[in-house]
């Protein structure tokens, strides 16, 4: 053999020893680091790919957190007993299709029909087909074994059809959402098929709620997606020390279903209920309706949308800020008298009150709500000084919880679609006029129920404005605290009203019950103090009204600021937010017994 004849051997031995070593090192990596590496769009590893390729199956529980209210109990999740067909070589004598079928509530020959068609496992829907079939505890206790029909333990995420529970908002699938993900620092690559939070706090808390793995029943099948019927059926979960995580709310679960109740009970349209804990104020209900059902969402009906964090119309609630805004830049004093004829020189405008107050006070003015004398209160303030008190006060800005960053790095807005509101329409020049309008809450002036009564707090606080709350804290699975959403303040960049306006405030609020416009509160179970609006809105072309009521009780001792408000009540109509509010006010003192 030459010797060039050996080298070209050896060269060829080298080659297809470095191949084979490629190889080797290839199927290690695979083996090692590719098979526990998410590779598809599912988010699932190759090993787990390969598990399902030979299996079938259902999703039980999604694997997500969990909703709690602010006394640890649970305001989304409850395990039910659902009906599940897997498909089966044969199916069951006469006898026991009969007992399934009469469990279903179909014929015998209906279920025939579906069985035998079977090709997946099939989760048993309610006659109009949108949510499973529950069924009760008693019959999955009482159900005997039969083949291909099993009863199994379901996640029901929401625990009602119909709430007003908007600020929680709804689960669904959002692919291009989830894209959108992939790449970001601290994201796991997570199934294009995921449900992810769409609104609410389902969405600005999404980052925490995504669990670890799903719970799933499912068989073996072949390479023809057959079943393999001699292997049985299995419940596969992942077992995690510290997932899923909870979110605890501020919201009191038993206020938030009395205030639902009540809203139907008086029949209440459009409109919302905030409930504010004086103290530190976190929110401890929020109410929007209409109702909306978060398992069947219509995006263009629109019933989603929480109105307690939009912006609408105040009227005379807005005086409050006038006032405020007259005390604060020494353009009128308490006892300074006006006189009210029932009708503004200029503008137009005119009082609600026939034939006007008469001489009165700006107190007396505030506690009657008068017209006049807040629209020359308008005239002598500057536009620049009405937006500095609106936003001392927590007004034309969001003031809901918010960190720049969170735990994950990114920031976090508690409070979902809440709106800023205005004070002055942009491009508008804010002259006499303008200025008389905008102080009785008219023209341009839009605030949210949710930053009205976060006003009365800001006022119980001597003029500091406080960040409402919707999450105080987090815990993983074990019970240990992850995270905790600490109470803050949202000063204002022009500083804030002094303690003496925000006391004077208040003690007028106590003067609109004794003598003003809310003295059909005097029969309330606690002594209460507060401040009536009724705003001019057109919809679709007929004149209609916003009814508007805020305040505070007991007055001795603050426990709760609510802004109520009544949307779209034709004209003339009885003041319904003011009684709304005296009711909504009974209900918080029921739960302080004397």
């Amino acid at each position: 053999m030459t010797l060039l004849r050996k080298k070209r051997i050896f060269y060829i031995l080298i080659g297809f020893m470095l191949v084979l070593s490629l190889y080797v090192i290839r199927v290690v990596w695979i083996q090692l680091v590719s098979a526990r590496v998410s590779i598809s769009a599912s988010g699932m590893t190759m090993n787990e790919l390969a598990v399902r390729q030979r299996e079938e199956g259902i999703e039980l529980d999604p694997g997500r957190g969990q909703f709690l209210d602010r006394n640890g109990y649970p305001l989304t999740g409850s395990t039910v007993w659902v009906p599940v067909l897997f498909p089966v070589k044969d199916l069951p004598d006469t006898v026991q299709v009969t007992e399934v079928a009469d469990l279903l509530g179909v014929s015998a020959e209906e279920l025939k029909q579906k069985w035998s068609k079977l090709q997946y496992p099939y989760l048993w829907q309610e006659s109009d087909g949108k949510a499973p079939l529950v069924l009760s505890s008693e019959a999955a206790e009482q159900w005997t074994q039969i083949s291909g029909f099993k009863i199994l333990p379901y996640m029901r995420r929401y625990l009602e059809e119909e709430s007003g529970k908007q600020w929680l908002g709804y689960v669904s699938q959002r692919p291009d959402y989830i894209r959108s993900l992939q790449g970001q620092k601290n994201n796991r690559t997570i199934p294009l098929t995921m449900q992810v939070g769409s609104s609410g706090l389902e969405r600005t808390f999404d980052h925490f709620l995504r669990g670890v793995g799903s719970t799933r029943a499912a068989f073996t099948v072949d390479g023809q997606k057959r079943p393999l019927f001699g292997l049985g059926l299995r419940l596969k979960s992942v077992n995690d020390r510290y997932y899923p995580l909870s979110v605890r709310t501020t919201v009191d679960r038993t206020i938030q279903q009395r205030l639902e109740s009540l809203t139907e009970q008086m029949d209440i349209r459009e409109g919302a209920i905030v409930v504010l804990d004086a103290v530190q104020g976190d929110v401890v209900a929020m109410v929007s309706r209409p109702f909306f059902n978060p398992r069947q969402i219509d995006l263009k009906q629109g019933n989603w949308s929480n109105h307690a964090v939009k912006a609408a119309i105040p009227g005379s609630i807005f005086k409050t800020v006038i006032a405020a805004a007259a005390l604060e830049e020494g353009v009128a004093s308490p006892s300074e008298t006006f006189h009210c004829s029932g009708h503004y020189s200029k503008y137009g405008l005119s009082c609600w009150k026939e034939g006007g107050h008469g001489t009165i006070t700006l107190k007396q003015a505030f506690a009657q709500s008068c017209n006049i004398v807040f629209a020359t209160l308008g005239e002598r303030l500057t536009a620049a000084s009405i937006e500095r008190t609106a936003d001392k006060l927590g007004i034309g800005r969001t003031v809901g919880w918010y960190a720049p960053s969170d735990r994950g790095g990114s920031a976090l807005r508690q409070i979902d679609q809440e709106e800023a509101g205005t004070v002055f329409a942009k491009g508008i020049q804010p002259d006499g006029g303008v200025r008389a309008q905008t102080s009785l809450g008219q023209r341009d002036v839009k605030l949210s129920p949710l930053q009205a009564a976060n006003m009365v707090v800001t006022l119980l606080h001597g003029g500091s404005v406080t960040s409402p709350r919707l999450v105080q804290d987090i815990y993983f699975k074990n019970g240990t605290r992850m995270l905790e959403f600490s109470p803050k303040y949202h000063p204002s960049i022009y500083g804030a009203i002094s303690p003496s306006t925000a006391r004077t405030l208040l003690s007028w609020m106590e003067e609109v019950v004794k003598k003003g416009t809310g003295r059909s509160l005097l029969n309330a179970t606690w002594n209460l103090a507060g401040k009536s609006g009724t705003s001019q809105v057109v919809s679709a072309g007929v004149p209609l009204n916003h009814q508007w009521f805020i305040g505070y009780g007991p007055v001795e001792q603050p426990r709760y600021a609510v802004a109520v408000l009544v949307e779209n009540r034709r004209e003339g109509a009885p003041h319904q937010a003011t009684e709304l509010f005296r009711r909504v006010m009974d209900i918080l003192a029921g739960r302080f017994p004397k």
